[in-house]
């Protein structure tokens, strides 16, 4: 079961995760919150707007390939891993749209 995580980072700053029914991290939030119940509120925002958000797939600095969703102009989630093809990527995008809308609710 897909499942979606609200905690702090190794800095101590509010986030959130989703991970897949293997539990490997297949998404965060992309960012840090002031608080766990806004990084709640970021991820129950996600949850709901997942299949309508815009998905791009890119190449990072290190030549890896990257996923990013967006609702408008902000960044609402990004690739919880790097892949070594934009197939790959593309893929892992696609799954994230799919499933995360059924994913457990976060739990701070």
């Amino acid at each position: 079961m897909w499942r979606f995580q609200v905690g702090n980072t190794q800095a101590g700053q509010a986030s959130w995760w989703l991970y897949a029914g293997n539990n490997e991290m297949v998404a965060w939030a992309g960012e840090t919150f002031a608080s766990n119940s806004n990084a709640q509120r970021a991820a129950s925002a996600f949850k709901v707007g997942a299949k309508t958000a815009r998905y791009d797939v890119y190449q990072d600095a290190g030549g890896a390939w990257r996923w990013r969703a967006w609702r408008g102009s902000d960044k609402v989630a990004a690739s919880g891993e790097s892949f070594s093809s934009k197939y790959a990527a593309d893929q892992a995008a696609i799954r994230v749209r799919d499933y995360a809308g059924g994913a457990s609710s976060a739990a701070a």
